[in-house]
Parts: C-alpha cells; structure tokens; sequence
C-alpha cells in the first residue's frame, strides 16, 4: 500500500513587488510522479535548489501543489479537512534541532506532542518511554536538552516525532548541522525505526554515505525526478551524478577508479568490506 503518493506535482514559488505584484516565478517542483510504500527506507538526494525539500514539505501538508496532487495514507494534502490527520501520519524531523525542542527537560520536550494530541497521561509516559528507548536516549530523560550534544538532541527530535506514532517519517536534512558522529547517531537511529519499528522512512540528503542502506533512492535536479533506483544502480551512475553536481561515497569512487584502470570490479560497489571481497584480499 502507498503511503506517499505524488501525481504531476508542480510547485511554484511567486515572488512579488512591494506592492504586491508578481514579480517573477520560480518553478521549485516540475511536474513529478512518485510511488513510495508502506514499510520503505527512501532516500531523495539533490543538490541545493534541487526540490528535494519542497518535495518534502509537501508530504506534511506544509506546502500545497500548485497543480497535480500528493496523498499522504490516501489523503489528499490540499484538503484543509485532512491536514491534521495528515501530519499524525506523517511526522517531520528538521535541520536544527534547536527548532524542534522547546522543553526544559527532554523527557517532557517528547511527550509534548502527544499531549497536543490528546493522550491520556498514562498512555503519554508510556509512549514517551518508548520513543527514548528507540533511538537510545532514555538515560538521558532527566537531562536538559542544553546539555546534550548535536546529534543527541536530534535523535531526541526523532522521539518527539515517533511518541505521536507516525506511520512514516520524513527526515528533511536531519544532519546537515552535525558532525560525523552526530551523523552516524542519526542515521542509526532513522535506520532502527524502519528495521525494528516498520515505520516509513524518507530520508531528503545530500550525505551519499547515508543512503546505501535505502530501499530505493530518488535523484532529483531542476525540480526534476532525474534518475531513480537501488543504491547500487544509482552510484553505479557514477559520471551521471557528477554531472548532477553529486558525490558518490568514497568506496564507491575508488572501486570506479580502479575499475577504469583495467581492475576486474562489479558496478556499484557500497561499502568497504565489498571491495575488500571483490578484491580478493
């Protein structure tokens, strides 16, 4: 079953004068289709300005086509009656985490939005402690969010997220502001939830090392959906996605330079210990 559903998307930003006339257009989404199930780890990779986060605003009702449609479980985003359902199903997890908490502790930052939503008491604490223990924080429930790490209090964002028990989880660049361990925290966590948890996930980046465990990978330029597949089939692509301004991981370069100089090596190779293997060492 389809939990996003995207069918001749476009989006269009309307700039406008100080007195209120349009001044120019810019075409942000351009006329895109996609299918992504229940159950899936997504990936969408795109250079800035590519449409990749326009794309994912849409999927929380954040934004609403200028023509064409998405559904979001069935429902139609640009239908204000379904907003509400709509961001229950589909939670959002943003750049900064800094956006995102506003408790004093972090055990009640996560139990906020069941709270808004309704929950009974009980139920909240549970859901809280639940939520921490998936993405590893609960021994720092007590703790104020101040005093955690980067990659700490995004994974607190991520339980803040998953208390209001979404069915999928949109990641709009979760870690563009952390460093590499913080990075790695985050990219487990959004791994565990989709592994263990069977939520939907939908990773938007533009870290290669981060999708090579994705069902399906979604390469988007000029608003555009300019290829899709495995991540195997996309970084087989090497030369494609440089012209699209993209890396590939680093293994996955080094295995397509060796293979340019006459080295017997498969297409798309993901991580180091396939090389090794593929090697022969």
């Amino acid at each position: 079953m389809s939990i996003v559903k995207a069918k001749d998307l476009t989006f269009e930003y309307i700039r406008r004068d100080e007195e209120g006339n349009v001044d120019g257009i810019t075409t942000a989404i351009d006329n895109v289709s996609l299918d992504i199930k229940e159950g899936q780890f997504i990936a969408i990779l795109g250079h800035n300005g590519s449409g990749k986060s326009t794309f994912a605003k849409h999927i929380n009702a954040i934004l609403h086509p200028t023509e064409g449609t998405v559904w979001v479980d069935g429902m139609d985003t640009s239908d204000d009656a379904n907003v509400w359902n709509i961001r229950h199903e589909a939670g959002m997890v943003f750049q900064n985490p800094d956006n995102q908490i506003i408790g004093q502790v972090v055990e009640e930052d996560v139990g906020f939005g069941p709270e808004n939503m309704g929950v009974p008491t009980e139920e909240i604490w549970q859901r809280v402690e639940e939520s921490l223990k998936a993405v590893g924080m609960y021994e720092y429930r007590k703790k104020s969010p101040n005093r955690l790490s980067g990659g700490q209090k995004q994974r607190v964002s991520i339980a803040g997220v998953l208390a209001m028990h979404p069915k999928c989880i949109v990641f709009d660049e979760p870690t563009a502001m952390l460093d590499p361990n913080g990075r790695k925290e985050v990219i487990r966590a959004a791994r565990a939830l989709n592994d263990v948890e069977g939520i939907t996930v939908i990773l938007i980046t533009h870290y290669m090392e981060e999708i090579i465990h994705a069902d399906k990978v979604f390469v988007m330029d000029k608003g555009k959906i300019a290829m899709e597949g495995t991540p195997r089939e996309v970084f087989s692509k090497v030369d494609e996605l440089k012209a699209l301004r993209l890396d590939v991981p680093q293994v996955t370069l080094l295995a397509y330079e060796l293979k340019k100089r006459g080295v017997n090596l498969p297409d798309g190779i993901l991580t180091k210990e396939e090389l090794v293997k593929a090697l022969g060492l």
